[in-house]
């Protein structure tokens, strides 16, 4: 079982193209933020992007074959100079152009430039994120990164300069694809940006065998000393592993890991509270529901309920 695509899936990442943009000359559009992560990937030409983050931040420039991300969906604006004055994006037009695949075309003459739009988002049922445990801007090069990287890229910039059957569902595929490279790339060039988060068991070989076997088994009655010992080391070893690569004791992972399985569960099937606390290693009902209590505030009845009836007050 591999840690981050798990990880990834409990978390319900999932990305969609939400633009392609065919810049010509004098062009620019200034988004809202309105989504987890945004992403662009640059297939030929060169844009300034400028994002709105508290301290500032200049605008950064564009090439060919670049990929960057915005992990908070930050206000921004994406133009074909760097001081440029965008104008605010017309969301009917950016909305027909995810839907129908076809691009935006912005500013006058031929387009030179071209790129692609993506919006990631994460289930709101689990607390485990990926996206705020990154900096604000994540910014790689074209050719920096790693062949899967930029033949990803280069795969996209012919899917769209050649448009063809099912063209929308293949984009929406390579996001996908771009968002696990690009954190590959991140990860092994920033590994003391990773301590101290769940991030941090990528680094650390036993801490991730830790992980792995919760993963598998959020059934099983573990223990800090029952792990050990199917790991091969010592109680405070792996205690001290855990806690310095991640910032949490195993028992309080597993103890959200459970609770993130659990949240997802009782929102999406109509198994009793008393299956669900089974299935994530509650052999006790009363124990399950002060556990879910303590991380989210509420009983796991009323967790079911809010969530599969939210009022406008509740819903994100």
């Amino acid at each position: 079982m591999d840690v981050l695509a798990d990880a990834l899936s409990a978390a319900g990442v999932r990305g969609t193209v939400a633009i392609r943009i065919d810049g010509g000359d004098d062009w620019g559009v200034t988004w809202a933020r309105n989504a987890d992560a945004v992403l662009y990937a640059m297939a030929t030409g060169t844009a300034w992007l400028t994002p709105d983050l508290p301290g500032g931040g200049g605008p950064i420039e564009l090439l060919p074959g670049d990929v960057v991300l915005l992990p908070t969906g930050a206000a921004h604006s994406i133009a074909d100079a760097a001081h440029r004055t965008p104008l605010a994006c017309d969301l009917t037009l950016a909305e027909e152009s995810a839907h129908s695949g076809a691009p935006v075309r912005l500013g006058s003459g031929e387009p030179r430039t071209h790129l692609l739009g993506a919006s990631y988002r994460h289930d709101r049922a689990v607390s485990l994120r990926v996206f705020d445990l990154l900096p604000p801007v994540v910014h790689i090069r074209g050719g920096r990164a790693n062949s899967g990287l930029d033949d990803t890229v280069r795969m996209l910039a012919r899917e769209t300069g050649d448009p063809q059957i099912a063209t929308t569902v293949v984009l929406d595929r390579l996001i996908d694809v771009i968002l696990v490279q690009l954190l590959r790339h991140w990860l092994r060039t920033h590994p003391d940006l990773t301590r101290g988060c769940w991030l941090g068991a990528l680094a650390d070989p036993l801490v991730t065998d830790a992980m792995t076997r919760m993963h598998q088994r959020p059934d099983r009655p573990w223990t800090t000393d029952t792990l050990a010992r199917d790991l091969a080391v010592s109680r405070s070893t792996l205690t001290r592993r855990f806690q310095d690569v991640t910032g949490q004791t195993p028992g309080a992972y597993l103890t959200q890991w459970r609770m993130d399985l659990a949240a997802r569960r009782l929102r999406d099937s109509d198994d009793s509270v008393e299956t669900i606390a089974r299935s994530v290693g509650y052999a006790s009902v009363h124990a399950f529901n002060r556990a879910f209590r303590r991380l989210r505030a509420q009983p796991p009845a009323r967790f079911r309920h809010t969530i599969r009836h939210p009022t406008p007050s509740t819903e994100d």
